[in-house]
């Protein structure tokens, strides 16, 4: 029988090309046909491999989770920006590729990212998600994630809702 490695880790600079082909694939696939096509492509182009290279040593905490040397998907969580709210983590986000989806690898990822926000002292967490991405809104549901806030974001004039799940 074979065992499989997986490993949960901080992202580093020489994981920049493999972070941004899975923030690609996972953006293009969780999004197609709920945002704008346009400002999806521009959204996903601007985080080029140079992007995530300077996003591993930026103020936010980016992991990955990484399958047989294979980055399989990334997490980047760091102080919550919603001030209306009391929680002081936030997972900013949580993305796998397509081919790493429902084998349990996001519940690692996510719980791996809430342990390190508290133990750097963050008490509670927030998430948004839009609230037509039927996929999120479930993994932060099952995940034991309150709605409690709402909120719209732009994306080339079209308003999107997205919903807040916390964790206390």
């Amino acid at each position: 029988m074979k065992t499989v490695s997986i490993d949960v880790r901080p992202g580093e600079p020489d994981d920049a090309a493999a972070i941004s082909r899975a923030h690609r694939e996972s953006w293009l696939q969780a999004y197609k046909g709920l945002i704008p096509h346009r400002a999806l492509l521009q959204m996903v182009n601007r985080r080029d491999e140079k992007w995530w290279r300077r996003a591993t040593r930026g103020p936010a905490t980016l992991m990955v989770v990484e399958i047989e040397g294979t980055i399989a998907g990334y997490a980047t969580m760091g102080l919550n920006r919603a001030r209306a709210l009391p929680q002081e983590g936030e997972v900013y986000e949580i993305y796998l590729r397509p081919e790493y989806q429902g084998m349990g690898l996001g519940r690692i990822l996510f719980n791996e990212a809430r342990n390190l926000l508290k133990s750097l002292g963050c008490r509670g967490l927030v998430v948004w998600c839009l609230e037509d991405s039927h996929h999120a809104d479930s993994f932060f549901r099952d995940a034991g994630g309150r709605d409690i806030a709402e909120g719209m974001e732009d994306f080339d004039d079209v308003l999107l809702k997205k919903i807040g799940y916390v964790w206390d």
